[in-house]
């Protein structure tokens, strides 16, 4: 359909917008997120925060460095350009679209009001954000689940149940018209 050769490449403009910015300024969302996990630090109480293993317990106990966590936005960022762009070009649309919202739920919870209190601009500014998250990655979830006019899976299954239920009440009739006789 014209619409969702048109709308596809639209939504994924935000998330390739998105991508570029985390790899052409990683350091940025580096402290958006380091000041979020401050935030989460300062809410989750210390024998909790000492029992999270692995990488996230690093994280919250503040053991990463600002290095790391740009990495990691870097790798974010280059995940959402590979998925927009397989959303704009119509290939796997649905994966496409269900990775994108997969990739900014992460932007989402970073963007929750947890942490220090900011200025009216920084509130104003992250507040922003977290909305544009949210309704994007609702698109984005719109775009997995629309079949395109197809069958869903659901139905494909419904209906294979009922022709094969079909098929043997058919082989049952003609083998009981041909054994009677």
């Amino acid at each position: 359909m014209l619409l969702r050769r048109a709308a596809r490449p639209m939504l994924a403009t935000w998330f390739v917008s998105q991508g570029l910015d985390a790899l052409r300024h990683p350091q940025g969302h580096a402290r958006i997120v380091r000041d979020a996990l401050d935030g989460l630090r300062s809410r989750v109480p210390d024998q909790t925060r000492a029992g999270v293993p692995g990488p996230l317990g690093d994280a919250i106990e503040g053991r990463v460095s600002d290095e790391q966590l740009a990495t990691v936005a870097r790798a974010h960022g280059a995940a959402l350009v590979v998925a927009a762009a397989a959303l704009a070009v119509g290939r796997a649309p649905r994966t496409a679209g269900l990775v994108l919202a997969g990739l900014t739920l992460p932007v989402v919870v970073v963007n929750l009001p947890l942490g220090r209190k900011r200025s009216e601009q920084e509130e104003r500014e992250r507040t922003e954000r977290l909305i544009r998250a949210v309704g994007f990655t609702g698109g984005a979830l719109l775009v997995g689940a629309d079949l395109e006019g197809r069958p869903g899976l659901g139905w494909r299954v419904h209906h294979a149940r009922e022709d094969r239920a079909a098929v043997r009440a058919a082989r049952a009739k003609w083998v009981a018209k041909h054994t009677d006789a």
